[in-house]
């Protein structure tokens, strides 16, 4: 590890790991927005949420690389733009996330279904009020794995141009000079596992009854 390199490119460093966040945490709140909704419909098809289900998992299938391509023909970007990679890693956060609402809401017992109906519970307030909330366990779950996953690919989007801590390692290669890389490395997997700290903390505060229940 070479300190002084480091030293001299702080600002740099510091820039690449803004621009990383940027990228990767906007498509897994616009992600968690959008799965809920639609892992719901998925899940009122019953019969063929199965088959629905695994044709995202074949578009968690396609390759970024190729995603990064094809985006800035059907937005009407040009290649560079970061907004073609925030658009791609926001579809392989939905297709993952909303498999995990479809699996929370099977997940709800269907006794305490039936005891919310039985009260006069509504579609919408027992969705909102009963479901949703037993099934959040499993969409947090899906949150983290998600998110992880997200800061990891973003890396990827300097093969196209749009800087990221990528930067670093697209730098060390071509130099052959490993301090970007281990920087780069070492900054990925912090910030993964501080998002993943702060999404099981949010999960703890939100959800009380699962505290007490573990």
């Amino acid at each position: 590890m070479n300190w002084r390199w480091i030293a001299e490119n702080y600002g740099m460093i510091g820039t690449a790991l803004g621009q990383h966040l940027v990228l990767a945490l906007i498509p897994v709140l616009a992600a968690f927005v959008l799965s809920i909704p639609i892992g719901y419909l998925v899940f009122r098809t019953r019969s063929v949420a199965n088959a629905i289900l695994a044709i995202f998992g074949a578009i968690y299938s396609i390759p970024s690389l190729a995603l990064f391509v094809v985006l800035p023909l059907a937005l009407g970007t040009k290649i560079l733009n970061p907004l073609n990679v925030i658009v791609a890693l926001t579809i392989y956060t939905t297709a993952l996330l909303s498999r995990s609402v479809v699996d929370g809401l099977r997940d709800v017992p269907a006794d305490v279904k039936q005891s919310a109906d039985a009260i006069g519970y509504g579609a919408v307030r027992r969705f909102f009020g009963v479901d949703l909330p037993l099934a959040m366990p499993v969409i947090f779950a899906g949150l983290r794995v998600a998110t992880v996953s997200n800061i990891a690919l973003t890396s990827i989007s300097v093969l196209i141009g749009t800087p990221s801590l990528g930067t670093l390692f697209d730098q060390g290669f071509n130099q052959g000079f490993l301090t970007p890389v281990w920087v780069g490395l070492i900054l990925s997997i912090v910030v993964a596992l501080a998002a993943d700290l702060v999404i099981l903390i949010i999960q703890r505060g939100t959800l009380p009854w699962v505290r007490r229940a573990s």
